[in-house]
């Protein structure tokens, strides 16, 4: 483990001594803990093997409606004391918030298992095997082969002096290739809390598969698409909207939910959750401050029907807060960070198979936003664009920009697969399915 639970409650004390001795009564400490370790290859070459350890201590206190936050990576006393006097400087210095509530109370979060020792265990030598086993099969189709295999451990604790003390330690493995072929390339990319629910060799063939079925790309003309969207394809595109599912965005005016709550944005087979238990997903089940995270229904059939809100937000407008919140001080607030969106029974070869003609979409890249309250979005495909005619993929072509609307998108879903947890390139993790939409708007081909 990278830091142990007795050993944070060690720091803390540190922490709450060095604030009590400058008569602030109030702090805070989140403690970060990292062991780290990534293979890269290139080329059909292991060429870099790193690892890293890192530790840090944030400090918050708290005083006459002031708050401040100092950091450090030293962890003697005396380090410690100084990023509390740091803070409390800081502090001094604010202008009172008259919103600024006492900090939160203990309320333990639920239980999740996400550390596993077979993951922190993996060698070097474990994750060059399966790099190599990798290569060679992208090898074996004329390709080549570029990616990384990275494994972690690390652990997150929250403590303050009014009783909150959350601890969540968690295994992390990520395993991304992209196979090059003369005119083409494919991709595929996992992760898991454990590296035992990754499979480096399936990821490979379907890297070189995409690169092989995707060669001489014909050219189609732009317009609107029936598109079939890979998992990774929908996480990158919708994950784009879920920063706006924030009560203190909303009331900021940065939303596209304002005076949207309770409307049907979407088709009435869209239900989205915040689930920080479930499964398939990662990260503590508590927030910036320590509260438990609550399972959000942010989608209902297709109506928007719950935000996040972190203790401020929520406090302002009456309500419950939902755990949700970034750490304080922050400009943001709060928003859900363990997205889960409900999927069909429709495999994504079904999908296809009932497709007279339209364009199956491995991933999207260079995401951007061009109108944030109708939630139009602009991007590029890549790394295995292909025509589907007569319920068949027939042949690879040539990529396309996109301009396209989230909650048109979303409206025009004809069918989604069963869900999976899902990495891309654009958006942190979810688990999502794959999804059939009906005029997806591709506006022009790409130079690539």
């Amino acid at each position: 483990m990278p830091i142990e639970a007795a050993r944070c409650q060690e720091i803390f004390g540190h922490v709450l001594r060095a604030s009590r001795s400058l008569g602030i009564p109030d702090a805070e400490a989140i403690v970060s803990a990292t062991r780290s370790a990534l293979t890269r290859f290139a080329n059909n070459a292991i060429h870099q093997n790193v690892a890293e350890r890192a530790v840090h201590l944030s400090v918050r206190v708290q005083t006459d409606g002031r708050t401040a936050r100092a950091t450090t990576n030293r962890l003697d006393e005396a380090s410690i004391r100084q990023a509390v006097e740091e803070a409390a400087a800081l502090a001094r210095l604010q202008e009172p918030d008259p919103d600024l509530l006492p900090m939160a109370e203990a309320s333990p979060p639920p239980e999740v298992a996400r550390w596993h020792a077979d993951t922190a265990g993996v060698t070097p030598a474990d994750r060059a095997q399966a790099a190599a086993e990798a290569i060679a099969l992208v090898e074996a189709a004329g390709q080549t082969a570029a990616g990384i295999y990275s494994t972690s451990e690390s652990v997150t604790a929250i403590l303050n002096s009014r009783g909150v003390s959350a601890y969540h330690p968690e295994t992390m493995a990520h395993f991304s290739i992209t196979a090059m072929a003369a005119d083409s390339s494919g991709w595929a990319k996992g992760s898991a809390c454990s590296h035992r629910a990754l499979e480096p060799p399936a990821l490979a063939r379907s890297a070189a598969h995409k690169a092989a079925a995707s060669r001489a790309p014909a050219e189609l003309p732009p317009g609107p698409y029936t598109v079939v969207l890979e998992p990774a394809a929908v996480l990158d595109l919708a994950g784009q909207m879920f920063f706006d599912f924030s009560a203190t965005a909303i009331r900021d005016g940065r939303s596209f939910l304002r005076d949207r709550i309770g409307q049907k944005l979407f088709g009435a087979n869209v239900t989205i959750h915040d689930d920080a238990c479930h499964p398939l997903q990662a990260g503590p089940p508590f927030d910036g401050e320590g509260l438990p995270r609550r399972r959000l229904a942010l989608v209902d059939r297709g109506v928007v029907h719950e935000v996040a809100y972190c203790r401020q937000a929520a406090h302002l407008a009456g309500v419950e807060p939902t755990g949700h919140g970034f750490p304080l001080p922050n400009e943001y607030g709060e928003a859900p960070m363990n997205i889960v969106i409900d999927g069909g029974d429709t495999p994504l070869e079904a999908m296809i198979a009932s497709t007279p003609r339209g364009i199956l979409v491995t991933r999207l890249w260079y995401i951007r936003e061009v109108d944030p309250y109708e939630k139009i979005m602009t991007g590029m495909t890549r790394d295995g664009t292909f025509l589907i005619e007569n319920g068949a993929i027939t042949r690879g072509i040539r990529n396309f920009r996109f301009n396209q609307a989230l909650p048109e998108m979303l409206s025009q879903v004809e069918a989604l697969s069963p869900p999976v947890r899902a990495s891309g390139e654009e958006a942190f993790d979810m688990v999502v399915p794959a999804m059939k939409v009906r005029d997806f708007h591709f506006t022009e081909l790409t130079r690539f």
